[in-house]
């Protein structure tokens, strides 16, 4: 089926928990930030924090340098079934292919580099290491430094540009991003949240569920 060349399609998705399969930054938390951390987590949950307030204070708990919080993740993080055929099928049919993630840049890019996939745009927060902990950002589209509604902020950015968007997530974070979308592929607690509230999505299985879906656009 050809596709008409005049419609601009672009994939968003998440990183953690959906292109890996659990979730990174937790596993980094839970290793270089101590306990405490999670408490700030149970607040997120109880949506009395939002995830900028919660990662940017669970990182700074990180005293640990960039090359050890790197060395943790060898060999240990795993990618979900047919990413890298979603990625070929991007780069032959001109689909526009992004990560807009909450998580932090310097793993993200670190683990596609080990894949061989650097060429990957990503947007997510930016780490700088201090001794007394990671300094985390979230820079939104237009530069402004960003508090909360980050994967909205670039959705928002993206329909505008003229975009017809397939967005994929797993996270309660996805849930607000994932409205603005044309189609919603979904794991975790956004298919939990779609199913509650009877909203259109596809459960997600492996990215070759996304690659179908995009031959017929």
């Amino acid at each position: 089926m050809c596709r008409d060349a005049t419609v601009k399609i672009l994939v968003q998705s998440d990183f953690d928990g959906t292109i890996t399969e659990e979730d990174t930054s937790f596993f980094l938390l839970d290793t270089f930030a101590g306990k405490d951390w999670r408490r700030l987590l149970r607040e997120y949950r109880e949506h009395r924090l939002s995830v900028v307030d919660l990662n940017t204070r669970a990182f700074g708990m990180v005293k640990a340098d960039k090359d050890t919080v790197l060395e943790s993740l060898n060999s240990r993080t795993k990618v979900r079934d047919g990413f890298g055929e979603l990625v070929e099928y991007c780069l032959k049919r001109d689909v526009r292919l992004v990560i807009v993630s909450n998580g932090l840049d310097f793993y993200i890019r670190a683990t596609l580099k080990g894949l061989g996939l650097e060429h990957i745009e990503v947007y997510a927060a930016q780490a700088n290491f201090r001794a007394e902990g990671i300094d985390v950002r979230y820079v939104g589209p237009d530069g402004s430094i960003l508090k909360d509604g980050f994967k909205e902020a670039y959705i928002k950015s993206f329909l505008e540009q003229g975009y017809r968007i397939v967005y994929v997530g797993n996270g309660d974070s996805d849930v607000g991003p994932a409205e603005y979308a044309d189609h919603v592929f979904a794991t975790g607690e956004l298919l939990a949240y779609c199913r509650e509230k009877q909203l259109n999505c596809r459960p997600l299985g492996s990215f070759l569920d996304v690659v179908s879906v995009l031959e017929l656009l």
